[in-house]
Parts: C-alpha cells; sequence; structure tokens
C-alpha cells in the first residue's frame, strides 16, 4: 500500500525525536497532542519492517514527560501563581480560573499522587509540572512522582498499543493502514471525551463558587 510505502521512508530517529519533543512541550503546559503522538508512534513499531523500536518510543515519551515537567516547574516556582493569570487571560479554554481551582483541589488532596496520576488526565498533563512548582511542591518529592508516572504512562501505553498493533497487523495485513487510522482516531476521541468531561467539571466548580457567593452576599 502507497500509505506503509511512505512510512517506511520516515528515519525512526526523526519519530523517537517528535515524541520525545511533543510530549516535553505537552508537560511543559503547552496543550499539544502528547498522547496522540504516543500512540501513532507506538502503532508504527508493531509495524516491523518500518524500523521503529517499541523501547525507544517509550524512553523517548518518559524522556520527553521528565524534562518537561521538570522545566515546567522551574517555570512555576520562578513566576507563582500569577503566571496562571496571565495564561488564563490569553488562553481561557485550556488555564481558565475555573480549571486553575480544580488542578489546585486536586493537588491539595493528594499532593505527589496528583503529580504521579495527573500524567494520565489530560487537563493535569499539562498543569502538574508548573502548578507544583507554583504550589512550591518539594522538588525531589516532585521528581519521584514525576519520573514514576512519566515512565509508567509512556511504557505502559507504548507496550499496549505495540500489542494491540501486533495483533491487528495480524489479522489485518493487506489492510494494515486501516490500524494506524483507527488507533489515531481513537486517540482523538479520548482526548476530546477527557476534555469534555474536564470542562464539566470547571464549569461545575465555578457555578458552585458563584452560589457560594451569592450565598455570601445574601447573608450580609
Amino acid at each position: 500500500m502507497w500509505l506503509d510505502d511512505l512510512l517506511q521512508t520516515i528515519p525512526p530517529l526523526t519519530v523517537y525525536l517528535l515524541v520525545g519533543l511533543v510530549v516535553g512541550i505537552e508537560s511543559l503546559g503547552i496543550p499539544l497532542p502528547g498522547e496522540i503522538v504516543l500512540v501513532s508512534a507506538a502503532l508504527l513499531s508493531s509495524h516491523h519492517e518500518l524500523a521503529v523500536s517499541p523501547v525507544w518510543i517509550a524512553v523517548a515519551g518518559s524522556a520527553g514527560a521528565i524534562l518537561g515537567d521538570s522545566i515546567g516547574y522551574a517555570v512555576g516556582r520562578r513566576y507563582g501563581m500569577s503566571l496562571f493569570d496571565r495564561l488564563g487571560r490569553r488562553f481561557p479554554a485550556h488555564f481558565g480560573p475555573s480549571h486553575v481551582q480544580v488542578a489546585q483541589r486536586f493537588f491539595h488532596r493528594w499532593g505527589m499522587w496528583a503529580v504521579f496520576f495527573g500524567r494520565f488526565v489530560a487537563l493535569l498533563r499539562i498543569f502538574s509540572g508548573p502548578l507544583a512548582g507554583a504550589m512550591r511542591m518539594h522538588y525531589p518529592r516532585f521528581l519521584v512522582a514525576n519520573a514514576l508516572g512519566g515512565i509508567v504512562w509512556a511504557t505502559g501505553t507504548t507496550l499496549l498499543v505495540y500489542s494491540l498493533g501486533v495483533v491487528a497487523e495480524h489479522w489485518l495485513s493487506r489492510f494494515s493502514w486501516v490500524a494506524l487510522l483507527v488507533a489515531v482516531i481513537a486517540g482523538i476521541g479520548v482526548t476530546l471525551f477527557v476534555r469534555r468531561r474536564t470542562h464539566r467539571m470547571a464549569e461545575a466548580h465555578a457555578a458552585q463558587e458563584k452560589d457560594g457567593y451569592y450565598a455570601a452576599e445574601s447573608d450580609d
């Protein structure tokens, strides 16, 4: 198939660098489709004729997550919560006050676990590093949770998608491009679903804050 021929022209190193770069930039706090890129690259690695290694995909994803979050932590620690005020004015869909409050509440409740599990949640993935720094979480604790979360997320996702891709290639050997398209569409669908749930959580939190404000006003 023409798509298979096209994919074979992509150098494996380019794939690894792209995964690390996109995941790292997303971890800095910039909303990029890091999970979709990781899933797509892991699926490419299941096509053995492409010479893309799932091990190096996992390494690149892990490194991007750890380095990106660490840089994000340093930026958040340097500028504090005022950073999110500026980002909220420029990018209200991603860094609006209600989104920041939801993330803060999660961090206050779970601490290090918020950093670890934040790697698996779209909203917290872009907040994790900068917010941990702004909230003055001790860096050694942050680094441990960040490293474990990044490695588990990148390695687990890569191995799961790689295994599914091997099975799909076996059954769809004449239509291997279908597996790639299905994985990308599924990744986009999951991202949009999580984002919608996140927006609903943020809107519900904002509504609660608003009701609390009016209740306080009426008591006065």
